[in-house]
């Protein structure tokens, strides 16, 4: 459901962001309190190696200053997507940035400090009872010694580098708030385009309304294209200068470096996706054949190619999703519930809210989900999605300290991806309407080309972008701009008729600015599949293994978790069995749709 403002949005379906602070005013004053405190990781400085006792007061007092940042940052993030366009959450968010930066800069002698110690003195201190806690990081952190520079030189890259959202900043704000895409006529309805209802639109049966809503949207991007090209290109570039003033030899082995992640694994997954792309193929004959054309063009790949013309109220969205969710057990179950009862979720879209959907917590708060929510199946799977996320934030809270709750991003699609296929199989197990089933089947066919293939296409573009600077090439929009087009001519094969607008729409993805995020959705949901079809046919030891691999946060490499649930994301049995079950549920949704 659309509204022309956030006041006009119930209560019950807006978050309750009370839990951290009260009010405006109480964010205001722990902000000052904050900047006060942040001095109290200098004393450390030159002292920590020192002794065991040294170390481990130094890093309660990084993660206990870290931790009051971060829930100070969040709450300004949230408040700020509330609404674009109000000056006041920019500038919360500018404020705490820039005081998390602080912070960054006063304790940046930590580790090149512990990096200089010697390794028996660092074993000596972790033979310390109360050191155990730090075990991991300390170790993980001896990893970075050729990457780590003098103190000094760690001080002032921080600095230098303290503005860099800036440019993630300038590109969501015209996106989502300054630039007007128009209106249009849908259903006898005007309606403002917006970068958030978009998607939505899309979906719409009728080909003239995704045409024109295309065209809005390619149009303005052709627009500013410059502009976006230039925020991305000054992010990657200074992406790329910092990961060579730290000595990686790549921009991706960077990005790879810091989860421990085998380059195997990036290689494997597009070696495989290359080999099949005849499945893909597949897919786009099955949606060109439903949509009865002879031809698809580029505003028809996310038409809705089902008879759907079921809604769900919010309060529909939640029961089915309680329902699906009842297979993990109680105690994820009991998580779902509080989710709903506390308010943890945002439904209403409007201009000026952040587009999408995505999920953020702060340790010591209860996670929240951002959603855009338009009565669609889409949404009621983008819901539990997000909640997949939600929970294993809430797990790992509770599992773990503040320095090692957060789930690393290579496995944090996992949980999420894992909830949606849940979801579907759910409606297709026990739904006797066979509009819904199609609908799950098509959800889970939907997931699985947008998570693997689509994220593996757009994920390439950063592979050659990176390529060409990290080689010191000067790249453009138009660089941008041609890349993309090529890249979806390969996926697409002959199935997908190419117009010029494709040529713009790199510029709506704002996942570019988190550099190599994108070829984690696809191996994200190829172990999705792994783990759902297991608790889907009674698997109870992966169940267990599952709530477990949760609530690990930070306390493992993310391989190594996969590993320990039986996934191996250096082999390619976990893409192949991905791309095999995306097969068999093109096939079985001709199979239901013909009976």
């Amino acid at each position: 459901m659309d509204y022309n403002s956030r006041n006009e949005v119930n209560e019950k379906y807006k978050w309750d962001l009370t839990t951290r602070y009260k009010s405006d005013e109480a964010w205001e004053k722990d902000y000052e309190k904050i900047k006060k405190s942040l001095k109290n990781i200098s004393k450390y400085e030159n002292i920590m190696m020192k002794s065991a006792d040294n170390l481990y007061n130094a890093l309660e007092t990084y993660y206990n200053i870290e931790t009051k940042l971060s829930k100070l940052y969040v709450y300004a993030h949230l408040k700020h997507d509330e609404d674009l366009s109000v000056g006041k959450y920019s500038l919360y968010v500018n404020k705490a940035y820039a005081l998390y930066n602080d912070y960054i800069s006063l304790s940046s002698y930590m580790m090149p400090e512990i990096l200089k110690t010697s390794k028996t003195t660092i074993n000596k201190y972790l033979k310390n009872k109360k050191m155990a806690k730090y075990k991991f990081i300390i170790e993980d952190i001896l990893r970075y010694k050729k990457h780590t520079l003098s103190a000094k030189e760690e001080k002032l890259v921080s600095i230098l580098t303290s503005e860099n959202h800036v440019f993630d900043k300038i590109s969501s704000i015209l996106i989502n708030s300054t630039i007007n895409y128009g209106k249009m006529v849908i259903d006898g309805k005007e309606i403002t385009v917006t970068n958030s209802n978009y998607r939505n639109i899309m979906m719409n049966k009728d080909r003239n309304v995704r045409k024109k809503c295309y065209n809005l949207m390619t149009g303005k991007m052709k627009e500013y294209t410059d502009i976006f090209g230039e925020t991305l290109i000054a992010n990657m570039k200074t992406v790329s200068n910092y990961a060579e003033v730290k000595n990686y030899p790549s921009t991706m082995e960077m990005q790879l470096f810091s989860s421990n992640i085998p380059k195997v694994v990036v290689d494997n997954l597009y070696d495989t996706v290359h080999k099949r792309l005849g499945s893909y193929h597949k897919y786009l004959r099955l949606l060109k054949c439903e949509l009865g054309l002879e031809m698809l063009e580029y505003y028809d790949l996310n038409a809705e190619y089902t008879n759907d013309n079921l809604t769900f109220t919010i309060e529909e969205a939640q029961d089915l999703i309680l329902d699906a969710t009842k297979i993990y057990g109680e105690k994820y179950h009991k998580i779902i519930k509080k989710a709903f009862n506390e308010r943890w979720v945002d439904y209403g879209s409007y201009k000026g809210k952040q587009s999408g959907a995505y999920c953020t917590a702060n340790y010591g708060s209860n996670p929240v989900v951002l959603t855009n929510f338009h009565n669609k199946f889409t949404d009621v799977s983008a819901i539990v999605h997000e909640l997949g996320h939600a929970v294993n934030f809430y797990l790992s809270i509770e599992a773990n300290d503040a320095h090692n709750y957060e789930n690393d991003i290579f496995v944090a699609e996992v949980a999420s991806l894992t909830n949606e296929i849940i979801l579907s199989n759910y409606i297709i197990n026990n739904s006797k309407n066979k509009e819904l089933k199609l609908l799950a089947i098509s959800n889970l066919i939907d997931i699985i080309q947008n998570n693997l293939f689509d994220a593996a296409l757009e994920g390439e573009l950063e592979n050659e972008m990176y390529d060409l600077i990290d080689s010191k090439e000067e790249i453009s929009a138009e660089t941008l701009s041609d890349c993309i087009f090529n890249l979806r001519k390969k996926y697409y094969g002959n199935e997908v008729n190419l117009d010029e607008g494709v040529r713009y729409l790199w510029a709506r993805r704002s996942h570019y600015y988190s550099p190599f995020y994108l070829y984690q959705y696809a191996t994200g949901v190829s172990s999705a599949i792994t783990i759902a079809t297991k608790i889907i046919n009674g698997d109870e030891d992966m169940k267990a293994k599952y709530l477990d691999f949760l609530s690990k946060g930070n306390t493992d490499y993310p391989v190594n978790l996969l590993k320990n649930i039986g996934i191996d994301m250096t082999k390619p049995e976990v893409i192949n069995n991905a791309i095999d079950y995306f097969e068999y549920l093109i096939d079985e949704y001709s199979k239901v749709s013909d009976e």
